[in-house]
C-alpha cells in the first residue's frame, strides 16, 4: 500500500521536534481528518538552514512532513515556490489516492510558515 520511502519516513522521521531559534513558524490542520502539522524554519540570508516539524496524523502526513523538511534545507525562499504536490509525492515513491491530502497539508504548512506575520 505505501512505498518503502513513505514507510521509512514514517518509521524514521527526519527533522522532528522543536527548533528553538526558528525565524518562521506555522501550523495547519486538516479539519476533515484531524491531521495537524507544525513547521519551523531557520532562515539566514534568504536560505533555509534548518527545518523541523511536529505532526499528529496518518502515516502519509508524517512521511510528507519529514520529506518536506529534507527538501527545504539548503533551498532559498524563492526556490520553495518550485516545490509542488507532485514533486513531494514523487519523491516519496507515490502515495495511495486517498493519502494525497498529506502532501497538500505539508505544502499548506510551508505556505503558512512563510506567510508574512502582522504584529498585533
Amino acid at each position: 500500500m505505501y512505498s518503502p520511502q513513505v514507510l521509512n519516513h514514517f518509521e524514521h522521521p527526519r527533522n522532528t521536534g522543536e527548533l528553538p531559534d526558528a525565524t518562521a513558524r506555522g501550523q495547519v490542520e486538516n479539519p476533515v481528518c484531524g491531521d495537524v502539522l507544525e513547521l519551523a524554519l531557520k532562515v539566514e540570508n534568504g536560505i533555509i538552514i534548518a527545518a523541523r516539524f511536529r505532526a499528529r496524523g496518518c502515516v502519509a502526513s508524517v512521511a510528507c512532513s519529514s520529506r518536506l523538511t529534507e527538501i527545504l534545507v539548503g533551498r532559498s525562499l524563492t526556490e520553495t515556490a518550485e516545490i509542488s504536490r507532485e514533486n513531494l509525492v514523487e519523491s516519496l515513491g507515490g502515495l495511495p489516492q486517498g493519502s494525497t491530502h498529506a502532501a497538500e497539508l505539508a505544502l499548506e504548512a510551508l505556505a503558512e510558515t512563510l506567510k508574512p506575520k502582522v504584529d498585533s
